[in-house]
């Protein structure tokens, strides 16, 4: 009796539930109670159980299959999973044998395996530094772009919640940009001379044996004597090489593995070539016009607007091709469309020295009386024009972030100014005018006098005594330019091309959304296509970038003082008296708002007949400007005319 007592209270558990039924108390609650119970009675107890748990386990599956899903089950393989992830062979036979007959004995399988502690799982979900890294202001300060926008005061709560988005996104921007910064480990590394030595001394030889094989290719000569001097320009990646001889002779190639793109003659005298947006097509000024040719060496348009070009520049973010030539006149291209987009005539003479500042698309010229002019495609006149040596300027150069500008003459001066404040900062003096000048992506100067390539680290923030380094060719300096992304200058000669090994002239980390030396072809075509999506129109064009984002409160107020003329202009004096009606419509407000009625009437007419007029004045001004003879009617002389 007691082996079977025990196994029944082991099995139900219980007890007040049967002693409910029974009408008896639970003998465990109650100490007099010791007598066992009997045991037909015991098995009366087991039936009534086992029905019940019965019953109840026939609902749960009614249930489970009008739902279609057995939610307790997936729950318990989650928990379990939890603790121990069991491979995926076995999460799909149980899910499925789970789903069709309920419970299997993988679960069960899975429900004894070993747990974690508590206290390991509470301290691993336990995070020292939760949350994302902070990021220095100093750092973030660096990529924000003017201030933030004041979100109170909008007109709508719509417009409210629309500028918090944009400014949580523009945050977000920064914070990211930020901390990409972290990833950019590549530093560039200049030569570091020591005591009582000094880096001038450094020849290219002396490079070339200290590095290793790959950069020691990167130095190398084109001898090329019949159809000199040269003149260059790599691409903005930094891939491909363009030279053009004065004779006529054109060659594009990848300068690293020395690959020809291709090579042409066009017999005629070149004067500047350029690369257009990518490397497909290239621009060259030649003796009468200007020509574009593939990177086949096919001829693709002639530019017969631009006649005896000088120099050429290409703006990237504009898609402009602007040309200085003989006679001053200053040209600006659409190459997308092929359509002019402005011409001036600067009056100042020869235009041989050009450059562009790249961070806001200003063409800088230098005139033979010594000033330096800076012009916009839409204004007919110079933006700035400013007296920088007392004889004539030989080059200008302008550094990547539009703040320093470097001028060279005939004086034998080298300036260096702040575009912001027009001030100069440095003047140091050389031994002849600089004809050549070009500052690299990290802020290195070289420049070409004569026969001499001298190049200047850091000369625009502190002031310099001797050259960084100095290499002397041949002959005659006709262009020199930094390759974007290699510590690598380009110098085209009388007698060729020459690669120069500059360290830390080249920008060590790129970024591959902006220019990626390594893009396959499908990447160049993307690339192209974003290009032109991301196209900045020539009006946005400006000295101060600023602007841009301003509100031109000069015409706004202009342009509001007009249609205040136009809708707030007094109409004629009217006298007019309502009649008086019957039926109630003969009171005193019924006959003010017919006399309201009959003025706004006669005021719109009278507008209507102003616009009128503006608009005829107009397009007679119009013919009479291009020259075309108004046609005058019959009756046209019955007209009254104002005395």
């Amino acid at each position: 009796m007691e082996d079977t007592k025990s196994d029944f209270v082991v099995k139900e558990g219980n007890d007040s539930e049967i002693s409910k039924i029974l009408g008896k108390e639970n003998p465990k609650q109650t100490k007099k109670s010791k007598k066992s119970v009997r045991p037909f009675r015991e098995k009366l107890y087991k039936e009534f159980w086992e029905r019940k748990t019965q019953y109840k386990q026939r609902v749960q599956k009614r249930k489970e299959k009008k739902d279609g899903t057995c939610e307790q089950q997936q729950t318990e393989l989650k928990d379990i999973s939890d603790n121990k992830q069991p491979s995926d062979k076995v999460k799909k036979k149980v899910k499925n044998k789970v789903q069709k007959s309920g419970p299997h004995k993988d679960v069960k399988r899975l429900k004894h395996a070993p747990k974690r502690d508590k206290k390991t799982s509470k301290e691993e979900s336990k995070d020292e530094y939760p949350g994302d890294a902070p990021v220095s202001r100093k750092l973030m300060s660096k990529y924000q772009r003017g201030k933030q926008m004041q979100t109170k005061g909008t007109r709508t709560f719509h417009g409210h919640v629309k500028l918090v988005q944009n400014e949580k996104k523009l945050n977000m921007a920064v914070k990211q940009a930020a901390r990409s910064e972290r990833l950019l480990q590549e530093e560039p590394g200049f030569l570091i001379p020591e005591d009582g030595e000094s880096t001038t001394n450094v020849s290219q030889s002396d490079i070339v044996q200290s590095v290793d094989i790959t950069t020691a290719q990167k130095h190398f000569n084109l001898d090329l004597p019949q159809f000199g001097p040269y003149k260059l320009q790599y691409t903005r990646n930094g891939k491909y090489l363009l030279i053009a001889g004065s004779k006529g002779h054109v060659a594009a190639m990848d300068w690293l593995t020395k690959r020809l793109l291709c090579e042409i003659n066009v017999m005629e005298t070149v004067r500047d070539i350029r690369w257009l947006h990518q490397e497909t097509m290239f621009a060259v000024a030649q003796k009468q016009w200007t020509y574009v040719y593939d990177n086949q060496g096919i001829e693709l348009h002639c530019l017969k607007q631009l006649h005896e070009v000088l120099r050429l520049e290409f703006l990237p973010y504009h898609f402009l091709l602007a040309s200085s030539n003989v006679n001053g006149y200053l040209y600006w291209l659409d190459v997308s469309v092929g359509q002019k987009m402005a011409g001036h005539s600067t009056g100042l003479g020869r235009l041989d020295v050009m450059c562009q500042n790249p961070q806001n698309a200003i063409i800088c010229l230098g005139h033979p009386g010594g000033s330096v002019t800076m012009w916009s495609p839409n204004v007919n006149e110079p933006l700035v024009k400013m007296l920088c040596h007392g004889a004539a300027v030989r080059s200008i150069a302008v550094d990547s972030s539009g703040i320093y500008m470097a001028t060279s003459g005939v004086d034998r001066k080298l300036k260096i100014w702040d575009v912001r404040k027009m001030q100069m900062l440095h003047s140091y003096q050389i031994g002849c005018g600089a004809g050549n000048m070009v500052f690299s992506q990290t802020g290195v100067l070289a420049l070409g006098k004569g026969n001499i390539v001298e190049v200047y680290q850091d000369p625009c923030r502190q002031q310099i005594t001797s050259p960084y380094m100095i290499q002397k060719l041949g002959t005659t300096v006709h262009g020199v330019h930094f390759c974007p992304y290699e510590d690598v200058l380009g110098v085209g000669h009388g007698e060729g091309f020459t690669s120069l090994i500059i360290p830390g002239a080249g920008e060590a980390n790129f970024d591959a959304m902006e220019s990626n030396p390594f893009q396959t072809k499908k990447q160049r075509r993307e690339a192209e296509v974003q290009m032109l999506l991301d196209k900045i129109p020539a009006d946005m064009i400006h000295l101060d970038t600023k602007m841009i984002s301003k509100v031109d409160k000069k015409t706004f107020m202009e342009k509001v003082e007009e249609n205040n003329k136009i809708h707030f202009k007094k109409p004629l004096a009217i006298s007019y008296e309502p009649k008086h009606r019957m039926k109630g419509k003969g009171s005193g407000r019924k006959k003010e708002q017919r006399k309201k009625g009959v003025i706004e009437e006669h005021k719109k007419k009278t507008v209507k007949e102003i616009i009128r007029d503006k608009q005829q004045q107009h397009i007679k001004d119009k013919r009479h400007q291009a020259g075309i003879s108004v046609s005058k009617g019959v009756l046209d002389r019955f007209k009254k005319t104002e005395s």
